[in-house]
């Protein structure tokens, strides 16, 4: 039974999980200029968190259908809390991917509690539950951003890390006492439920759909993440750590959204949701490129981009996994490890894509990489969108709810 306490738990602990691979966002020019690297090193932290998550979604994960819950939960909490430590205390850059690489593998404890709330929810509530818990996740991570600004302008850049890893230990704790026991659904040992995983992906033709389509959105908006911190602290807007974390704050309206979608698809509207993400995925670029062009420079502008870019993702995320979950219920933690891994995979491709574009153009080449990936997500979309309606006369009760 999925109570209120018990969601808001989850939700908190996909936020703090998941937003501690966020905290070096808006730090990235003070470790740059502190460990003696340069922007395209530092940015790479951000595409070393994103490869070591999608690695932990890919072996770790599908766990969650082969091993108790619980007891898995806290083992993961715990093993990410320990990544932050070292980040935490890191002398070196080298350390410091080390311990980024830990946190990250390992803080996928997020998408093993996110199939967790669907399967623990009510019927025809599944979609309100996966919304509520991404819900915390977004807002986690637009927390680590501002408030790793924030400490970092008071103390140095090591203390969001180390606030992270202590909140991660608390968290072990009372995941131990509140999550309730779960029983294993996958069959074999690890290697039998890794094969199972791919198996799915030939077997699930909207799995590879929604996981491109996943992909793609997140692959546009990390193109955003990876390039923010070098437009706002150059010489455009001249802003400190502080406030580029506090810009994240925009994003807050992808939590709404989040709740939002969830609660579409539960009344048969995902496709639309999804549609309205990903069109407006491309359009925001246009309000980003805009933001810093040479006639017409506005703070309040790329804010307002930001906020939607984070917005947009979040109807094409939730709408996907609201499709997804219900296609195998015995395997839900492996069907989220096919999405996210893909998913993450396409968030890695945009934080490169977006590093390589500002060394080779600045914000303009920025602005096109990200509107031509929200544009292929488009496409996947009409493309996910023709395979429904195939597929619907064959299943129509289950196609026609989505």
């Amino acid at each position: 039974m999925l109570t209120r306490p018990l969601l808001l738990l989850m939700a908190v602990t996909t936020g703090l999980a998941v937003g501690g691979n966020y905290v070096n966002q808006p730090l990235l020019d003070t470790i740059a200029g502190d460990l003696g690297v340069g922007d395209g090193a530092a940015a790479a932290l951000v595409t070393v968190a994103q490869v070591s998550y999608g690695l932990g979604l890919l072996l770790v994960v599908p766990l969650g259908d082969l091993l108790e819950r619980r007891r898995l939960l806290v083992t993961l909490a715990l093993l990410a809390a320990a990544g932050h430590a070292v980040c935490a205390v890191a002398p070196s850059y080298p350390v410091l991917v080390v311990g980024t690489a830990v946190a990250g593998t390992f803080s996928v404890a997020a998408q093993i509690l996110v199939p967790f709330a669907a399967e623990l929810a009510e019927p025809g509530r599944e979609g309100r539950a996966v919304g509520a818990v991404m819900s915390g996740l977004l807002i986690g991570a637009l927390l680590a951003r501002s408030v790793s600004g924030a400490l970092a302008e008071v103390v140095d850049w090591h203390a969001p890390y180390a606030l992270v890893a202590l909140g991660l230990l608390v968290i072990a704790l009372v995941l131990r006492r509140r999550l309730p026991r779960s029983e294993p659904t996958a069959a074999g040992g690890y290697r039998a439920t890794l094969a199972s995983t791919a198996r799915l992906v030939g077997e699930l033709p909207r799995l590879r759909t929604r996981a491109l389509l996943g992909g793609l959105g997140f692959a546009g908006v990390s193109v955003l993440f990876a390039t923010t911190t070098f437009l706002l602290a150059g010489p455009a807007f001249g802003l400190s750590e502080l406030a580029i974390g506090l810009v994240g704050l925009a994003g807050v309206a992808g939590a709404s959204m989040a709740t939002l979608a969830g609660r579409m698809a539960d009344a048969g509207r995902g496709q639309l949701a999804t549609g309205l993400g990903a069109v407006g995925l491309v359009l925001t670029w246009g309000l980003l490129g805009l933001s810093s062009s040479p006639w017409l420079t506005s703070l309040l502008l790329f804010v307002l981009g930001f906020g939607l870019a984070d917005m947009f993702l979040q109807a094409v995320h939730v709408s996907n996994q609201n499709v997804v979950y219900p296609l195998r219920p015995d395997a839900r933690a492996r069907i989220n490890s096919v999405y996210m891994t893909t998913y993450f995979a396409g968030g890695a491709l945009g934080s490169a894509v977006g590093s390589a574009a500002w060394g080779a153009g600045g914000w303009p080449a920025v602005s096109a990489a990200g509107a031509g990936l929200g544009l292929l997500t488009v496409l996947v979309w009409l493309l996910d969108l023709r395979r429904e309606r195939a597929e619907r006369p064959l299943s129509p009760a289950v196609a026609g709810s989505r």
